[in-house]
């Protein structure tokens, strides 16, 4: 199997690391900054730079890139791609990436799936890759279509060596509605929480707590933005949900009403309880 990876930063780098942990597969990387490239070949975490060449010998390429840089180089390379590989972006929202993938794919002839590897840190960059960082974790897929289960098998048997514990269907609507969930509000949320003035004096003050809620703090604000922005109808909806579950609690301490206040850590408590059990 060959595999190419675009972007070598710390998912397209943690993907490279993650297929050499089998000898057989050759990994060929490409990114922005050829001294990514060559530190990335010394790690040999790739087998050697991947070119417009090689792209026509690889089995899977996996796009590594914020979303608009993803399509760029899917446009730029449309003619180069394999017509018997897969092609599969890992950004972070489906919607435009997926609409502009396909039609691309239908137009030159290449298979494309949209992709979302459901694995990170709060860190960047390729010196943050590391092999394991997919073992177990999450992977949605947003395929073309939903009545071939031959190219569904084939995209989880190419998936399979990177580690992935569960790979889930969807489609590209529906992956942006779960992940304005799941994941952009989590990083608003905190990003937003830090912000208070009384956090410059946490230290001897704060443990479990303070650190899950400000771990994802710290993040890329670039990619965050382009992404966020991507995705604004239902993060819109998602944050007037939120702004209105938190005045509900402002009233009931604004009004000393206990009883109001217990009800609503209650039902917080028991939502989470039917959620995840």
């Amino acid at each position: 199997m060959t595999v190419g990876i675009v972007g070598l930063g710390l998912i397209g780098g943690s993907l490279a690391k993650a297929y050499k942990r089998d000898s057989s597969i050759t990994v060929l990387g490409a990114n922005r900054t050829a001294a990514t490239v060559e530190f990335a070949m010394l790690d040999g975490a790739i087998d050697g730079e991947l070119t417009a060449d090689d792209l026509r010998d690889c089995d899977l390429v996996l796009i590594a890139l914020y979303p608009q840089a993803a399509m760029d180089y899917m446009t730029a390379h449309a003619e180069d791609f394999s017509k018997t590989g897969i092609v599969m972006d890992c950004a972070g929202v489906k919607r435009e990436i997926c609409d502009f993938g396909f039609a691309l794919a239908k137009e030159h002839g290449f298979t494309y799936v949209g992709g979302h590897p459901m694995a990170g840190t709060q860190f960047s960059g390729f010196k943050y890759a590391r092999a394991n960082l997919y073992d177990r974790a999450p992977m949605v897929i947003v395929p073309p279509t939903f009545d071939d289960p031959d190219l569904l098998q084939r995209v989880k048997d190419l998936l399979k060596p990177a580690g992935f514990g569960r790979i889930s269907v969807t489609t590209a609507q529906d992956h942006d509605e779960m992940i304005a969930f799941t994941s952009q509000m989590c990083h608003v949320v905190s990003n937003g929480y830090i912000k208070s003035p009384t956090a410059a004096r946490h230290k001897g003050f704060s443990a479990g707590s303070y650190k899950d809620l400000t771990r994802v703090a710290w993040l890329n604000p670039d990619m965050w933005s382009e992404l966020i922005l991507e995705n604004r109808d239902n993060m819109l909806a998602e944050m007037d949900a939120f702004i209105a579950s938190m005045q509900a609690y402002r009233d009931a301490i604004d009004a000393n009403d206990f009883d109001a206040l217990r009800a609503l850590l209650q039902e917080g408590k028991e939502r989470k309880e039917q959620i995840d059990g």
